[in-house]
């Protein structure tokens, strides 16, 4: 007798949408508005389970960025939920914070993306589709850079190359818009380091990865939370978290330092051997700076790795939740 099998039907995905928050109440409600209505799309299309939700991370806000989350909370508490953190931590640390709080619930997968809209929320679709077919990790890639001004175009691009030719990986255009499956956030929660790059430690899971390319938008209200000074700190410590190569700089700085100071005394030498009047000064000042800045440098560099370690070898958490919707 022939045994007619019925093909098993996977059932749609438990996906929980991570936003860290930080004095985001002026464009919050429009936000959870337009990430809510794609939820809802997504649920009646049977692209994802109607456990799904949306968490929003507070990271120590000083506006009303949490009242606004509990509203949100009372008004569907099915579908919106909040973490609160009894301190700012960053923006790093605020998202490991809600990735760890979706794996803790049980989702399947997890989407973290920006709080201000310009994440697109119609490439999700195309996030859940291309989980649904394997892939373990979803990376949201800028299509174009057309809406950023040149000097913050050529210091991305600038930070990416540098990034690569130090032995480090990433994925250029790539923040920290990207899916990953239960199985990449319990890889996630095995690494403890204190000094969070969590755009260079995602790609180090393996897994079976994939691409989404989107257009990046305009805020959808408020200021952006990274002016230069941050955008600086954040790519000082997402090289130095993942390469020792600038401490071989340091190394060679002091090789060249050695050169310039050798080649200065054959040039003294042979000053006094033809008898050319030695002025002193202008050699002299010149030299001293150039060690003193080297020096420095050098002192710098180290200094950031020795912070580092120490950081570390405190063993401090590296955030701690006051509140759970």
């Amino acid at each position: 007798m022939n045994v007619v099998q019925t093909p098993s039907i996977t059932p749609p995905p438990s996906i929980y949408f991570v936003l860290p928050c930080y004095n985001e109440a002026e464009g919050l409600t429009q936000t959870a508005d337009a990430l809510s209505a794609k939820v809802v799309y997504l649920t009646s299309t049977k692209q994802i389970s109607s456990g799904s939700r949306i968490l929003f991370v507070d990271d120590g806000s000083k506006d009303t960025t949490w009242q606004i989350i509990q509203t949100l909370h009372e008004r569907n508490r099915h579908l919106f939920g909040g973490v609160k953190l009894s301190h700012n931590r960053g923006h790093q640390n605020a998202l490991l914070a809600g990735l760890m709080t979706a794996r803790e619930h049980g989702c399947d997968a997890a989407i973290s993306m920006d709080a201000d809209l310009q994440d697109d929320v119609n490439a999700i679709d195309e996030f859940i589709e291309k989980f649904r077919s394997g892939n373990e990790i979803v990376y949201g890639v800028r299509s174009a850079r057309k809406k950023d001004t040149w000097f913050k175009r050529t210091t991305a691009e600038t930070f990416y190359k540098i990034f690569e030719w130090m032995g480090a990986e990433t994925i250029p255009d790539h923040a920290d818009y990207r899916l990953m499956s239960r199985e990449a956030l319990d890889a996630l929660s095995e690494y403890h380091e204190v000094n969070l790059f969590l755009r260079g430690i995602v790609p180090t899971l393996g897994y079976q990865t994939s691409k989404v390319y989107y257009e990046r938008g305009k805020r959808a209200a408020g200021e952006s939370k990274y002016p230069l000074k941050k955008m600086i700190f954040f790519a000082i410590q997402g090289i130095t978290s993942f390469s020792t190569k600038p401490l071989s700089f340091v190394t060679g700085a002091g090789l060249l330092s050695i050169l310039i100071a050798f080649g200065m005394f054959i040039y003294v030498l042979a000053s006094l051997g033809f008898g050319h009047t030695i002025t002193g000064w202008g050699s002299m000042m010149i030299s001293i700076w150039l060690i003193g800045g080297l020096i420095m440098l050098s002192l710098g560099v180290v200094g950031e790795y020795v912070g580092k370690i120490y950081m570390e070898s405190k063993h401090r958490p590296r955030y701690r939740i006051e509140t759970t919707l």
